[in-house]
């Protein structure tokens, strides 16, 4: 049997590392965004954080706010605001489903990752959350570290 040729195109722009230490994700999706032609060739060079952003609805629409695209050196005129509010591209029902999410107490939509995916189009996958008090951030830290202990076990044994 072949094997299936890697996609070129797929390509992880930026990773929301913190978010599954802080949030409990209940579930995610993928949507696009709009962007100017400064920001996507600063995208291709890797110069962005989502770290401290999120997402919210705002009169009928989603958008990625505080997510930081650093200004191109030669883009001149035609560059960009590096932290302006971004619209996230989803269908009326997805954006249903996640204005009755963040309707329940304590849900907030965080950004997960930001990638290029196979058509080499700029793509963020948003996530449900629900915000770890501290004692929960103690017990996922206390199972990784056990997890990674028994993989040494493992190894060694």
């Amino acid at each position: 049997m072949a094997k299936e040729p890697e996609n070129k195109n797929y390509k992880v722009i930026a990773e929301n590392r913190r978010a599954r230490f802080d949030y409990f994700i209940e579930n995610d999706l993928e949507c696009g965004i709009m962007l100017t032609g400064s920001e996507v060739k600063s995208l291709r060079t890797g110069q962005t954080n989502i770290a401290e952003s999120y997402a919210s609805i705002e009169q009928g629409e989603l958008w990625l706010i505080n997510s930081y695209i650093g200004a191109l050196n030669n883009a001149g005129v035609f560059g960009h605001d590096e932290r302006r509010k971004r619209k996230l591209l989803v269908s009326r029902k997805e954006l249903a489903r996640l204005w009755q999410a963040t309707g329940r107490e304590g849900m907030t939509l965080v950004p997960l990752v930001m990638y290029f995916n196979h058509r080499g189009l700029v793509k963020v996958k948003i996530g449900v959350a629900k915000g770890k008090k501290v004692a929960d951030k103690r017990e996922t830290s206390a199972k990784r570290d056990w997890n990674r202990q028994k993989q040494r076990l493992l190894k060694q044994g």
